[in-house]
């Protein structure tokens, strides 16, 4: 049979590419990608079509054409980017396969509609609302209380989201967040939807202190299989928040863990995700209490795929093949997880790669697994809000079995004295800049 991975080229999928690869021939499968413009993505398939997954449409009638000249049938749909996950639903009802539904696949896209459907499930969350106007802005302001998030409604991961303290703070941003949200994104496939429903509406939302964590989990026949739990040690109070270091086994107390389990659950059903890998995010309440943030039917983005696999030793990548294809997925953990984390790594201001430096003295350092630039000499960077993805990551392991990688005593081998933002307390920053 064919399995076909629909995706839109992204360096730190590169690992979940290759073990697709892997898996499909070990299968006796095909591998199948649909992605714009292929480069490096074409030698992990058998065949590769070029077609905008942002375009849902185009996509299935490229899929359609696929599988007419196909050897075999395409049994399997699978995304490894939340951006290809409303082409994927499309096409795998076009194909009569198992995925997200086309529906569910629009409401995880779509923060406000989302937050919508944890409120009929009853999943503790932030109060929120919809301004389309800083009067409207200050109105829900007024009701929600400060300190608030401003939110894009679509796309943008963690880009141009926001924490405000005050009117004068909501007055200076919320114009900028707005046009930011709205701006660039017209490649998305729900973006003429979403202007037609929202207009240039923002998501106002209660800003939530506490630890974050987010869990990877496998929806098999509707339910839950939680595979992981990652802390996220470097404390993200604002006033941007960008993800720059996880760890796993999680160190929150057992009961918190198993709360966070049980809203992983009602957070699927709530949206309506019954099959594939799930990535959710909660903030932890000082009274031990998970208040979701969001969820989406994806694997977590990047190193999140190794260090689930170093840490418990089930491959996701392999499970969300393995329920896209109708066999049994294998979620057993390892007795004892390893601890395994990784840093992701920002510029600490926009410009130039003037120099890379530390490389060989992390592939050194016996914790290291993976060390992985996605820049070069020469390269222009930015900063948040205008980009979320990291420049590259760094991925380890430790052997200890009380110090885990959220210890800094752990994971610090020598502080860089150039490149990344402090905030990231990176232990091998690569980057200078000019």
């Amino acid at each position: 049979m064919s399995i076909l991975v629909l995706h839109k080229s992204n360096v730190s999928r590169r690992g979940h590419l290759a073990k697709a690869a892997e898996y499909a021939k070990r299968n006796g499968d095909r591998l199948l990608l649909a992605v714009k413009d292929p480069t490096w993505e074409k030698e992990f398939a058998d065949v590769v079509v070029s077609v905008d997954t942002s375009d849902i449409e185009a996509s299935v009638a490229a899929v359609r054409a696929l599988a007419a000249t196909e050897p075999e049938p395409v049994r399997a749909v699978a995304a490894f980017v939340g951006h290809s996950v409303p082409a994927a639903a499309a096409v795998a009802a076009d194909l009569g396969l198992p995925f997200v539904g086309e529906q569910v696949a629009r409401t995880l896209r779509d923060k406000y509609a989302m937050r919508e459907a944890f409120s009929s499930g009853n999943v503790p969350q932030p109060v929120h609302g919809l301004a389309r106007t800083l009067d409207e802005a200050v109105t829900q302001a007024a009701r929600i209380g400060f300190p608030l998030v401003l939110k894009p409604l679509i796309d943008n991961d963690s880009g141009y989201f926001r924490r405000v303290d005050d009117v004068a703070e909501l007055t200076e941003y919320f114009p900028v967040v707005q046009r930011g949200a709205w701006s660039g994104i017209a490649h998305n496939p729900l973006y003429d939807w979403m202007v037609e429903t929202y207009d240039s509406a923002i998501l106002l939302e209660e800003y939530l202190p506490g630890a974050e964590v987010s869990v990877e989990s496998i929806v098999v026949d509707g339910r839950a299989h939680v595979v992981a739990i990652h802390d996220k040690p470097v404390p993200m109070e604002g006033p941007y928040f960008v993800d720059v270091h996880y760890a796993t086994p999680s160190r929150l107390p057992a009961e918190v863990q198993k709360r966070i389990v049980e809203l992983t659950a009602a957070s699927h059903r709530a949206v309506g995700i019954e099959t594939g890998a799930v990535h959710t995010e909660f903030r932890i309440q000082s009274d031990g209490t998970p208040k979701i943030l969001e969820t989406a039917a994806r694997l977590g983005g990047g190193p999140v795929y190794q260090s689930v696999l170093l840490s418990t030793g089930v491959d996701m990548v392999e499970a969300v093949l393995d329920v896209a294809s109708g066999r049994t997925p294998e979620l057993t953990p390892e007795p004892e997880p390893t601890c395994a984390g990784f840093y992701l790594f920002f510029a600490k201001k926009a410009g130039r790669i003037s120099g890379i430096s530390g490389v060989e003295e992390a592939v050194r350092d016996p914790r290291v697994h993976e060390i992985s630039l996605y820049r070069k000499v020469g390269d222009a960077v930015d900063v948040p809000p205008r980009v979320w993805q990291s420049h590259g990551h760094v991925i380890f392991t430790s052997s200890s079995s009380t110090r885990c990688p959220s210890s800094p005593g752990v994971c610090r081998a020598r502080p860089s004295s150039v490149s990344c933002s402090p905030s990231t307390r990176s232990p091998w920053c690569c980057f200078r800049f000019r």
